[in-house]
């Protein structure tokens, strides 16, 4: 749709979260120890943490916190049983919002996400029938051409690509987002991004006055200590994003 980049949507609203960048190492280094957990250290053989120490790697995370972040879970410190939960619902604007967390305490974070939806002219409600749940891989748009690109996710058993001006972002199926990952990795080097993600199936469209109060949410949630990620299937104009990034 011309005048709607979802991409640049989200690059702006990156561009907003750089002030919390303190609380960034410590989110990371949760998923890097949940990951160890489940997974074991090797990272040839657990890609959950081989995409958690790329991300820290991108965020420019020191590796004495990533070791620590290991050690810590090889150590089994029990304070650091933490439990994966997902809460949905709907934000100003009809956005639908899916917000990951890992928590030792699971009353806390539910109440925590409870009140700043009901805040922040939000409800909580199942919301994953907007989204189909998919293997994400993105690249730097200089790796290839689009259509260089295009092939060589195809043949890795991808099923869509997007290219623009900035990456390259390819999807496919969760059961054969492991074999995607290796091959796509073994042509084009490291992705900038690679995780299981949900991918929208619809978008809403959102005005600006519905957006000032949908990035106060976003922020809210995003500012909690035990949320990973918050996944939103909003689509705002440019301008727009301009004027309240600015």
């Amino acid at each position: 749709m011309a005048g709607h980049s979802q991409f640049k949507n989200i690059m702006y609203r990156k561009g907003a979260q750089d002030a919390k960048r303190s609380k960034l190492f410590t989110k990371l280094a949760k998923e890097i120890t949940v990951s160890v957990k489940t997974g074991g250290s090797d990272m040839t053989s657990n890609p959950r943490l081989r995409a958690a120490i790329a991300e820290a790697r991108k965020n420019s995370m020191p590796k004495d916190n990533v070791d620590r972040a290991i050690k810590r879970a090889l150590g089994g410190d029990s304070a650091d049983n933490y439990e994966e939960v997902r809460y949905e619902g709907m934000g100003p604007g009809n956005v639908s919002i899916i917000v990951e967390a890992l928590t030792d305490n699971r009353n806390r974070t539910a109440s925590n996400v409870r009140a700043a939806f009901n805040k922040l002219g939000g409800s909580m409600t199942p919301v994953t029938f907007n989204y189909e749940r998919v293997g994400y891989l993105a690249f730097k748009a200089d790796v290839g051409s689009p259509d260089d690109i295009f092939e060589a996710a195809i043949e890795a058993g991808a099923a869509d690509v997007e290219s623009d001006d900035e990456a390259h972002n390819i999807y496919c199926s969760p059961e054969d987002f492991n074999d995607v990952r290796a091959a796509l990795e073994s042509k084009l080097g490291e992705p900038d991004t690679a995780r299981l993600d949900w991918r929208p199936l619809n978008r809403a469209e959102v005005d600006e006055e519905a957006a000032k109060t949908l990035f106060k949410l976003l922020d809210t949630l995003e500012d909690d200590d035990d949320v990973q990620r918050v996944t939103a299937n909003f689509d705002i104009q440019d301008e727009i994003m301009e004027r309240l990034s600015s």
